[in-house]
């Protein structure tokens, strides 16, 4: 059963970095993007990264991310 686990700090966004979990990202409560992992953050952004050309840009006030590990 996999593990689902909020990221919140900057601490967790590093980890999911280092170890690259995939990740969920929310946005108003609805899903927006499964099976991405986050590739750079910043205080306000979040990159994650898809395939090879598919990166997408994420606010951090706007946008909740979850960590999924098997």
């Amino acid at each position: 059963m996999p593990i689902v686990r909020p990221l919140f700090s900057d601490q967790d966004f590093q980890e999911a970095v280092d170890q690259q979990y995939e990740v969920r990202v929310f946005k108003e409560d609805q899903l927006v993007h499964a099976g991405t992992t986050v590739i750079r953050f910043t205080d306000q952004t979040v990159v994650t990264q898809s395939d090879v050309s598919n990166v997408d840009y994420y606010s951090r006030t706007e946008c909740q991310f979850y960590e999924l590990r098997n």
